[in-house]
């Protein structure tokens, strides 16, 4: 059994979030090429399939960890679908029209949604933090948005960045609900392997996409080689780190400092993409707004069994917290990280 050790916690979640963060960039560079998000969402999930199914093979126990019941088969497909095909795809419409980070923080939405599922649809007991966390996070996201001066945002890619939200939501519900059961890699695996098969027939039904730029360059790095970088470094790599970050650090806490990804990514997009990346001022005390908010809810529900919720103090939660989380069963968020 491996002795958590907090300190090589951190180092993995902040390693991965640096490694999502720059991932944000180095898409849209790709999507400048002329590849629509459909595509790099299939060559990313193909991508990441192929390299965890090699993993999942070389790697003990081999490939028995690949099986599958016919009562998993309907969970492992819609958690590939949500999580590891609509999530991404929407995220790279959004940042194709938006800030890398803008786009980030509309996606971040999605904790505050599980939150209210939890306290609504499933009747879960929440401390009273989670309704200023929605507060903050509604007035962020109004601050990003600029809606004082007419809605600044380009409304495509706004609802593009909800809807990944909306499906990021499902995902962790998804998660919580019945994939504990399966190791990491296999789990993986197989929602990339359903991301990869849903890329394929909407290639087939839609027949749109071109797939020259493959052969050509942005920013003067070959496309094959950004694309490697969101398949390996992007993907799977990091995936990895956060799972590997879970055995050392409760959930909570990877999913709070795993918040570090839509700051480091802004900052990356505005260094290597130019002013187009930048926020102003009140975007960027929107964004903080946001990942207080966020922060908030992510604390905000209480394990069943535990408590019912107290009173709000300046204490820090009880160990019965758990996180309403960024970071699912199988590893970190997917969509944002995509």
């Amino acid at each position: 059994m491996i002795s958590p050790r907090p300190a090589l916690g951190v180092v993995m979640v902040l390693a991965s979030g640096i490694l999502f963060a720059v991932n944000g960039t180095v898409s849209k560079l790709v999507l400048r090429t002329g590849i629509d998000a459909p595509q790099l969402t299939l060559l990313r999930a193909a991508g990441a399939f192929t390299v965890l199914l090699a993993l999942s093979v070389l790697v003990r126990p081999g490939v028995r960890r690949l099986r599958v019941t016919a009562r998993q088969v309907p969970l492992l497909v819609g958690y590939g679908l949500t999580g590891f095909f609509l999530v991404p795809m929407l995220y790279f419409v959004a940042i194709s029209r938006l800030p890398v980070g803008i786009g980030l923080l509309f996606e971040y939405s999605a904790p505050l949604l599980v939150a209210l599922w939890a306290r609504f649809g499933q009747r879960h007991p929440v401390r009273p933090r989670l309704w200023s966390g929605l507060a903050l996070s509604l007035v962020g996201l109004a601050c990003v948005a600029e809606i004082w001066g007419g809605f600044t945002l380009d409304g495509i890619g706004v609802l593009a960045g909800l809807g990944a939200a909306f499906f990021l939501a499902i995902y962790y519900v998804l998660g919580a609900r019945g994939v504990e059961g399966r190791d990491t890699v296999s789990l993986c695996t197989w929602a990339f392997g359903a991301a990869a098969v849903a890329g394929l027939l909407t290639r087939a039904v839609t027949g749109v996409g071109d797939w020259t730029p493959l052969a050509g360059t942005s920013r003067g790095v070959p496309v094959v080689l950004l694309l490697g970088y969101v398949v390996v470094l992007g993907s799977v790599v990091p995936y990895l780190l956060v799972a590997g970050a879970m055995r050392h650090l409760p959930a909570t806490s990877v999913g709070i400092i795993g918040m570090v990804e839509p700051v480091i990514a802004s900052a990356v997009a505005w260094v290597t993409l130019g002013a187009t990346e930048a926020l102003n001022a009140a975007q960027l005390g929107g964004g903080l707004l946001v990942l207080v908010g966020v922060a908030l809810a992510e604390t905000a529900r209480v394990a069943p069994g535990g408590p019912p919720p107290a009173a709000e103090t300046d204490q820090p939660g009880p160990p019965d917290v758990v996180a309403v989380v960024t970071t699912g069963p199988a590893g970190p968020a997917p969509g944002n990280r995509a």
